[in-house]
């Protein structure tokens, strides 16, 4: 599929439901972030639940307009918004829905304005806004996908990129505003939540679907380290939860905003949007029949959900007493750029860590990704020579049982975590990495710190040199040229398949040109071109 140029109604159909695919696959791992042993904490569950109701609703638009199927999407939204996380997303839906008001279509310059009243809007239905909650995270990316409008880009895909990477760092950095989230060493789920669904809407706008298919999602890992965590929960008779009441008002005139004033003490998470004629009201409390009974004086009562959180917490605390060690494995990898963290977190790895070439990672930095993941066993990927050690010696700190793949490259780490099979023992797993790893090729592009001379090539301050397999073997009068080059290192006629990571916009012109070339003089090669954004390596290509 061809990249978007602007969003149609039609097309923005096809990206919620990709996105909803998206979201998907990573439901139940997000669910698993709950630090709120309540219903609430289906969060991923709950996600998925209220997008599949949007979708329903956009396909019944009779209009094709963008702005008619982002008030179905809208009207979705509300009517099926489940728990806490599901209704702020309506929430969110509205506010684009808003943003996106009289629109046939939608350019990148306006989606970025309609993702920031998104943002209001969330904040708007909320009684009492938390900040380290996927409320933050819609503020962050926003902010971040109008400054990248008002700096005169109107491309969608590359708003979006910068939307998705703002979420991802807003994301990482929730722990640091809520105290429960560090305590757990979790990233908040809502806001994982909300950073796949972005993430899954950037693939569409790459024209990745088919690419996704086999890929899933990752979860973010928390930047901040892992608080000392108590040894018994709290009793749940210290704390009780009450019931979490949801339901739906429908009727004439009604005022979401006085409803709200009217509900402020009655109970706890209280959440009210809507509009005259329909209401969803969620609220945790002890009393819910005089929370109906008040509802019922405004209009008619549909979708009414009431249950009991403090027998699910009792559930939920013997489900925790029950719970065996997780017999799979994780893969943790070191990567740097986040484009390249992003391919790695599509390909299943369960940590990420930041690192590379001037940024070596500690073996704490490593130990916390370890111990961050819930499997007993971990497999980790350096992906960098200088790394290894300090890899290494997280086994000998760690009571989970921990292997290390010396991966001493990008392109190494990535055929690695091909290579890995869920089904496989740990010991089959690293012997099929390793193999793998042993078959590729791997080319770096750079520019030169300073002038020098290394063998017979003398090399001038900035100019572009290449590596293969961390061997500097080419200069070049161009990046591009230099790539081309150091392919030419590589017996291309024998490889099967090129993937060449490049650093940004500028990188990408001019590796196109180049790869209309390279397909026309080996027209077997599969070439894949993937926005990396590494830094210092203008391009990172691997050859299998």
């Amino acid at each position: 599929m061809e990249k978007v140029a602007s969003l149609s109604g039609q097309r923005l159909r096809d990206m919620i439901m990709v996105a909803s695919d998206w979201l998907e696959k990573n439901a139940a791992d997000i669910d698993s972030l709950n630090v709120f042993p309540v219903p609430d904490g289906d969060t991923g569950t709950n996600m998925l639940l209220t997008m599949r109701s949007t979708l329903e609703e956009a396909y019944r638009a009779p209009d094709h307009s963008t702005s008619a199927v982002a008030q179905a999407i809208a009207r979705g939204a509300l009517m099926g918004a489940r728990g806490n996380s599901g209704v702020i997303l309506s929430q969110i839906w509205h506010g684009l829905a808003l943003g996106l008001e009289g629109k046939e279509s939608c350019s990148g310059r306006e989606l970025a304005e309609a993702l920031l009243v998104a943002a209001t809007e969330a904040y708007k239905g909320i009684d009492n806004p938390v900040e380290g909650t996927i409320l933050t995270v819609i503020k962050d990316a926003s902010a971040a996908a109008k400054a990248k409008a008002d700096s005169g880009c109107d491309d969608l895909t590359m708003i979006m990129e910068t939307t998705v990477s703002a979420a991802r760092e807003s994301v990482a950095n929730t722990p640091n505003l809520l105290a429960v989230l560090r305590e757990a060493g979790v990233v908040d789920a809502g806001g994982q939540g909300l950073y796949t669904i972005l993430e899954g809407i950037l693939h569409y706008l790459r024209g990745e679907t088919e690419e996704i298919q086999q890929a899933r999602p990752g979860i973010i890992i928390s930047n901040t380290p892992v608080a000392a965590r108590t040894s018994q929960m709290i009793a749940a008779d210290e704390v009780p939860y009450g019931y979490c009441t949801e339901f739906i008002i429908k009727g004439q005139e009604l005022d979401p905003d006085k409803l709200r004033a009217k509900l402020k003490k009655k109970g706890e998470s209280l959440i009210v949007v809507g509009d005259k004629t329909a209401v969803k009201v969620h609220i945790h409390t002890t009393n819910p029949g005089s929370i109906v009974r008040m509802a019922t004086a405004l209009g008619t009562l549909h979708q009414v959900s009431i249950r009991n959180m403090d027998e699910q917490y009792q559930d939920f605390l013997e489900m925790q007493k029950e719970k065996m060690p997780p017999a799979d494995i994780a893969t943790v990898a070191v990567v740097s750029g986040d484009g390249l963290s992003d391919v790695f977190s599509s390909l299943g790895v369960a940590a990420v860590v930041p690192g590379g070439r001037t940024m070596n990672p500690s073996t704490k930095d490593l130990l916390q990704a370890v111990n961050s993941v819930a499997s007993d066993k971990v497999i980790i990927l350096p992906n960098n020579k200088n790394v290894i050690p300090a890899a290494r010696k997280v086994r000998s700190v760690t009571d989970k049982t921990v292997k290390v793949i010396a991966t001493q490259s990008i392109p190494q780490g990535i055929a690695a975590v091909l290579a890995f099979n869920s089904e496989a023992d740990l010991e089959a797993n690293i012997q099929a990495m390793k193999k793998t790893i042993a078959t590729v090729r791997s080319i770096a592009v750079t520019r030169a710190a300073r002038s020098s001379q290394v063998g017979n090539l003398e090399i001038a301050k900035k100019q572009p040199i290449g590596f293969l397999d961390g061997e500097l073997v080419t200069t070049g009068d161009s990046v591009v040229d230099a790539l081309g080059k150091t392919l030419a290192k590589v017996d291309l006629s024998a490889a099967e398949v090129v993937t060449i990571y490049y650093q940004g916009s500028t990188e990408r012109s001019e590796v196109e040109e180049f790869n209309t070339g390279l397909r026309q003089q080996y027209p077997h090669l599969q070439i894949e071109l993937v926005k990396g954004g590494q830094p210092h390596y203008n391009y990172i290509a691997s050859v299998e």
